[in-house]
């Protein structure tokens, strides 16, 4: 994966077909320095679903998701055992850029965090950063009107985009992530500092991003899980060895996890039953 990397044109799958899996991701260990966050979770994304990731608190939800798109490189200590095999190739091999791994996978985090500088700006920043060469006023205005975002702000564009409300910040953050057209886009808790009706517009934009890209979302929110999901991931916490080691338990459609799941360590989280 170097600067020179084409896009993939979208593949046309039959109704009824395999489902096409976009990104393959098998997490065998990460680590902050000694400490073992995740082991043992074999993660297979699919293009144009939403898989939802849901756990309790340090089950490693996030750790993985950052570790997709090798965010989780910034911090200190950080190793990965495995692979994410995506485009053909795998983002940790040798000599591939993380920037343009970003390029083409991007992310949304838990707070809104728009730049102290207009809200075009904002949208045009991935832009200018990866010397993009088309108009650039357009590809703003398409990015905000995939963001929902277009109508609200076409005519105060030069305003600063900490001036937004919280949801309107969020859908500009998204507009700033798919600017840039990745293929995959990551989202880490996107509405977790948002009230009930910007929560409500950002899964019905999740819902119609699909349709484009594909998405991996964190959340701690189940409802929100069966409301935008596709595919649903369960992970937990393994305190045998004394420390909290994050593992997938499974994977499954979201109705079948919901309703029917195959491990009881599942069913107890999910009925409330967890401990």
């Amino acid at each position: 994966m170097n600067a020179t990397m084409q896009q993939a044109a979208p593949a046309q799958v039959p109704a009824g077909a395999p489902a096409t899996i976009v990104m393959d991701c098998k997490l065998d260990k990460i680590f902050y320095g000694d400490f073992m966050a995740v082991r043992d979770s074999h993660v297979p994304i699919e293009k144009n679903k939403i898989t939802g990731f849901i756990g309790p608190s340090g089950c490693g939800k996030s750790t993985v998701l950052r570790s997709l798109n090798r965010m989780n490189d910034l911090v200190v200590g950080f190793r990965f055992d495995g692979h994410v095999h995506f485009l053909g190739q795998d983002v940790y091999g040798k000599g591939v850029d993380p920037v343009v791994v970003r390029r083409y996978i991007g992310m949304v985090f838990q707070q809104p965090n728009p730049f102290s500088m207009s809200i075009f700006d904002n949208v045009a920043f991935g832009l200018r950063l990866n010397r993009y060469k088309g108009d650039v006023d357009d590809r703003v205005k398409h990015a905000l009107q995939g963001a929902a975002l277009w109508d609200e702000v076409k005519d105060k564009l030069k305003v600063s985009g900490l001036a937004l409300s919280g949801g309107q910040q969020q859908r500009l953050c998204i507009a700033r992530a798919i600017a840039t057209e990745p293929e995959v886009l990551l989202m880490d808790e996107p509405c977790s500092a948002l009230d009930p009706i910007a929560t409500r517009r950002v899964e019905e934009l999740m819902v119609e991003l699909k349709k484009d890209y594909t998405i991996a979302l964190v959340t701690h929110n189940m409802h929100q899980a069966t409301r935008v999901a596709d595919t649903t991931a369960f992970f937990s916490v393994d305190i045998s060895q004394g420390t909290r080691t994050g593992y997938l338990v499974e994977m499954g459609p979201t109705d079948q996890i919901f309703n029917h799941p195959r491990e009881k360590l599942t069913k107890d989280y999910i009925s409330g039953n967890f401990s």
